[in-house]
């Protein structure tokens, strides 16, 4: 199926959890039909019980609402949690749940790790950011530096057909060929103009939902069947077709060979490169994967900057101040070789402008830049290291593909049975097809699982 742009939409960038929160719980508060919700993680903490009260409230009014939250990421929501959740009438999916070995999780490969939520098929949120309350300010020095786009138009129609089928309620035949473009959809070129195509569709006004504003939106996931390169792929794209500037900022930064050669050869070319990579990182050994990368780019003209306020999670990136993209994707073996991720490409030169200048502020005001180490008595080893890490990446796809391929399972818990052993299947509550929901006084009483957070976001 070939990627679609969709003209017409309305975007608005939400950076970290003072503006995305707000945003999402008053949309889902205010929701009349439908709140579709996708995450990797939701903490017990004040967002996620926010969040929580939000989702109940919705379905006491009628509402039909679905949460899919993945069985790595989350799998330390209390029967508490999930339990109140049900009995309100929430339908809650899980994607890959896994039995603990000796209290420990080993399903980390191939994890939902995508941020979407849809409400009545008028809105759409994509992004990076958690249920969580580290991306709040307030949470301290390990607060999260991250971004979200709220969407209003024509794109939404295809992000929520997406969520909908995820989830197992496809969109009607007849409200599918409606949402379709029309047969006088013509191909268009990439962001950079008519000429030179990329393998995407630009849709007609026929989309059902009307234009609200001027940007062109493209919704591109990764998963392992039918687009497992599609997000690195329009990075790759962009690019190699970058004239003036290339900004880039991704929290964990170790992209295959294909795309750091694109990079390096856009600087050649005396386009601008930066990258904005983590200098406080919640994960160490993602720093120390990036930076055996500085001395390649560097050499080429790149500037690398590293964010030192506090550990980055964006993946946000601008290009020429036409092209950007904001989503859940990083650009690491990760998010392009395993993951289930979702990003949506934007041409719409007020928002490029917009985001290059809150990642400008971010590199004047909480960035240190990387100098060339000039250390020649090491140059030996930095091109060994290259050489192995060059090599690496450049066969990391081939070597993913070969990982287990097991198929994902995705369970709804339309009924929930209490596990009081805390090693069990996501340390608290399992579904149990037949047995007939606790109320939430009874959740309740029983202990909840201590909440451990994961080592990777």
């Amino acid at each position: 199926m070939k990627n679609i742009w969709y003209p017409g939409n309305r975007v608005d960038l939400l950076e970290n959890g003072e503006a995305f929160f707000p945003a999402v719980f008053d949309a889902i508060r205010h929701a009349r039909r439908e709140v579709l919700l996708e995450t990797f993680i939701v903490f017990e903490d004040k967002v996620g019980w926010a969040l929580h009260q939000a989702l109940i409230e919705a379905a006491g009014r009628g509402v039909q609402v679905d949460v899919l939250i993945d069985g790595f990421g989350s799998a330390d929501l209390s029967a508490d949690y999930i339990s109140r959740l049900v009995a309100a009438g929430v339908r809650v999916h899980t994607f890959d749940p896994a039995v603990r070995v000796f209290g420990l999780r080993f399903n980390v490969l191939r994890r939902m790790h995508r941020k979407i939520v849809v409400v009545d098929a008028e809105r759409a949120f994509v992004g990076g950011i958690n249920y969580s309350a580290d991306h709040l300010g307030d949470f301290g020095p390990q607060a999260k530096q991250d971004y979200a786009v709220e969407l209003v138009g024509p794109i939404v129609d295809e992000i929520h057909r997406f969520a909908r089928a995820t989830v197992g309620r496809p969109v009607a035949d007849a409200d599918e060929a409606a949402r379709r473009p029309s047969a006088s959809s013509r191909w268009r070129g990439a962001w950079w103009g008519p000429g030179r195509t990329n393998g995407s569709l630009l849709a007609s006004a026929s989309a059902s939902a009307a234009p609200a504003g001027g940007a062109e939106a493209l919704f591109v996931r990764r998963d392992n069947v039918q687009h497992p390169n599609d997000i690195e792929r329009y990075y790759r794209v962009a690019i190699r077709r970058a004239r003036e500037r290339v900004l880039i900022a991704n929290a964990y930064f170790f992209p295959g060979y294909r795309l750091l050669r694109e990079l390096r050869r856009a600087a050649r070319r005396g386009v601008e490169v930066t990258l904005i990579l983590q200098g406080e990182p919640d994960v160490p050994i993602a720093r120390a994967a990036a930076s055996t990368l500085y001395d390649y780019f560097i050499k080429a003209g790149v500037k690398i900057y590293e964010y030192c306020e506090r550990p980055l999670h964006g993946k946000v990136a601008v290009i020429d101040d036409e092209w950007s993209t904001v989503g859940s994707s990083n650009l690491d073996p990760l998010s392009l070789s395993l993951n289930l991720e979702a990003n949506v490409v934007l041409r719409d030169r007020p928002f490029a402008r917009h985001l290059r200048a809150r990642l400008e502020h971010l590199i004047e005001h909480s960035c240190t830049q990387v100098q060339a180490d000039g250390k020649s008595h090491w140059a030996w080893w930095a091109q060994l290291r290259g050489f192995f890490v060059f090599h690496f990446l450049r066969r990391f796809p081939v070597w993913a593909s070969r990982l287990p391929t097991h198929r994902p399972r995705l369970e709804s818990m339309d009924s929930v049975a209490v596990d009081r052993d805390p090693s069990g299947p996501r340390g608290a509550a399992t579904a149990s097809p037949g047995s007939a929901p606790r109320s939430p006084s009874t959740a309740a009483s029983l202990p909840a699982s201590r909440l451990v957070a994961p080592g990777r976001l």
